[in-house]
């Protein structure tokens, strides 16, 4: 659909003015250290029907600019300029006038939909609950009748199927990208002139993340509503923003429209920021091949017919979340395992490593029979096997030192003295580019990346033949990112181990596995050498994933939008 963006504005009533007007804004945050600048001095508007992507890395100040504008800092935030919208000073403004503001002249959509929505009371309630506050304050009243009908109304304009039936579910009953859509429906019940959307696909499988791109676009072009979008993701940007402006350290280092930002970045800060995009295709890990290598070698991981499946629960039916799948991986190659939230593969990858039960067919595991699993017997073969989790934040304990946590699997299984276990940390620390003198910090002293490197060194601090990987990139920032998969590709030739790469991003895949496999809901659809899966790729499915994944290139995604729209046609 495209249609006129300035005509859509003036066809629903927008002024002509900038919906958001932003002037000279600064922020501080006053802590025990003292003031810490977070945004220095930054200036930007957002016209009627128009998106304006902000982005930046960690720490830029893109998301306390986002808040700023809702009224959303904490008290120990300190604010000066002017946060225009229709107006109206949000940072002078009183408590109560920036509560009519919220919701009727700038709504948010939040990052994690989960946290987002309240699992005790069902969506059409919360959607609900902004109608009736802002009926109240304007001295009218709506029914609850009524209200549930605009509920319902919102839920249609998101696409939510049947929403006269799903507006009396609870957010569990919907899918991660539904309540993406619940949330965005509870911004524009009110009918807000802005949205503000903080990483609003960050947490979503491609194909998910192409739908809502495709709903906030017909949002802009149907009703004229002006979009702010926060992310540091430069293919959503590449899709949907009409105009960028690029953070860094507080400060507004670029701003140009999308087109001739991708095609001609001025500042040596935003060509590094597209330069570490992964772009299919490009740096392919199988470049060149022409069949499977390290096929000569030992197979360490071979699986026939796997099948794991989890017993039902209050009468409803098992779940089969792996359905007779093969595939082998041997030493030294890099496996990658790519679908959608619940097609299996972290499924699999927990099985390999002994935290999962398979419930039918064969998983030979460094040649053990994974099935009817004993402890006891498997227990001596998990030191040759590492894990790097998705969240290393969650999987470190904050109590331990970043030492002791990457030491922790050689005091297990090796007992070495202390002095040992410190050098072993220290060369690990030093092999994954981390100061020596990190070892003493705690996890929440290291930023992402840095958490992320350490984590692979406590995969690798038993030289282990076996390394399972599970969405280790998919938090980091895209500088940071492209840095630990080049470390990780250098540390896997280095120490030659085999790995399993559980992700969803096709790009990242493509940069480091030699072999790569499809899952569709429990189904292994297509495997290959990872450079013919996705450039000539056989199944539907597959088909559909690489027409979902956004480039950093406008021009490029335009067209790759009209394949996906074919494919889901199709």
């Amino acid at each position: 659909m495209t249609t006129n963006i300035g005509h859509a504005a003036d066809q629903h009533g927008r002024g002509a003015g900038p919906v958001l007007d932003i002037d000279h804004l600064k922020v501080t945050f006053a802590t025990d250290a003292g003031d810490v600048y977070a945004v220095k001095d930054v200036s930007l508007e957002v016209n009627p029907g128009e998106v304006v992507a902000i982005v930046g890395e960690s720490g830029s100040g893109k998301t306390v600019t986002a808040k700023t504008i809702l009224g959303l800092l904490p008290e120990t935030a300190i604010s000066s300029g002017a946060v225009l919208i229709n107006g109206n000073n949000v940072i002078s403004v009183s408590a109560s006038k920036l509560r009519e503001i919220r919701g009727r002249d700038v709504a948010m959509v939040f990052q994690e939909p989960s946290t987002a929505l309240n699992p005790v009371f069902t969506v059409g309630w919360q959607i609900a609950e902004g109608i009736r506050a802002h009926a109240g304050r304007n001295g009218g009243k709506v029914s609850a009748k009524d209200a549930k009908a605009r509920a319902v109304e919102a839920l249609r304009k998101v696409g939510i199927p049947d929403p006269e039936t799903r507006v009396n579910y609870y957010p569990h009953q919907f899918s991660g990208g539904q309540k993406q859509r619940v949330v965005i429906a509870a911004a524009l019940a009110l009918n807000p002139g802005l949205i503000v959307a903080d990483e609003p696909t960050t947490a979503l499988d491609v194909t998910v993340q192409a739908e809502i791109l495709e709903l906030l676009r017909d949002l802009r072009d149907q009703y004229g509503t002006s979009i702010v979008l926060i992310t540091h993701n430069m293919g959503v940007v590449a899709d949907l923003a009409d105009r960028v402006v690029v953070m860094y350290q507080g400060d507004v280092v670029e701003e140009a429209t999308s087109r001739v930002l991708f095609a001609e970045p001025k500042q040596d800060y935003t060509k590094k920021l597209l330069a570490a995009v992964p772009h299919l295709g490009r740096n392919s890990a199988s470049a060149g091949m022409t069949e499977r290598a390290h096929q000569g070698g030992k197979v360490l991981v071979e699986a026939r017919d796997l099948t794991i499946e989890y017993p039902g629960r209050l009468g409803s039916p098992a779940f089969k979340a792996v359905d007779r799948v093969n595939f082998t991986l041997s030493e030294g190659e890099v496996f990658g395992l790519v679908g959608e939230s619940g097609s299996g593969k972290t499924t699999i990858g927990r099985a390999i490593a002994g935290l999962n039960k398979t419930t039918g067919g064969s998983l030979k595991v460094l040649d053990y029979e994974m099935l009817n699993l004993k402890e006891r017997s498997f227990k001596p073969l998990r030191k040759q096997i590492g894990f790097v989790f998705q969240d290393p934040a969650a999987s470190f304990n904050p109590q331990l030192t970043i030492g002791e946590c990457i030491a922790e699997p050689l005091v297990i299984h090796s007992k070495p003295t202390p002095a040992q276990a410190r050098q072993r940390t220290r060369e690990l620390l030093e092999s994954v580019q981390l100061p020596a003198a990190y070892a003493d910090r705690y996890p929440h002293e290291l930023s992402g990346g840095q958490r992320q490197r350490a984590s692979l060194a406590r995969a690798l601090i038993l030289n282990p033949k076996l390394l399972i990987a599970d969405e280790p990139t998919s938090a980091l920032d895209v500088s940071v990112q492209a840095k630990v998969l080049e470390l990780f590709k250098d540390i896997q030739a280095e120490f030659g181990f085999a790995c399993l790469f559980i992700s969803h991003d096709l790009a990242v895949v493509d940069i480091l596995s030699h072999w790569v496999g499809v899952l569709y809901k429990g189904r292994m659809v297509e495997q290959g050498l990872g450079s013919q899966v996705m450039g000539n790729p056989q199944h539907d499915y597959t088909k559909k994933l690489i027409a979902s994944l956004p480039v950093p290139d406008p021009e490029e995604q335009a067209r790759r939008r009209e394949q996906f729209r074919a494919v889901l046609g199709s």
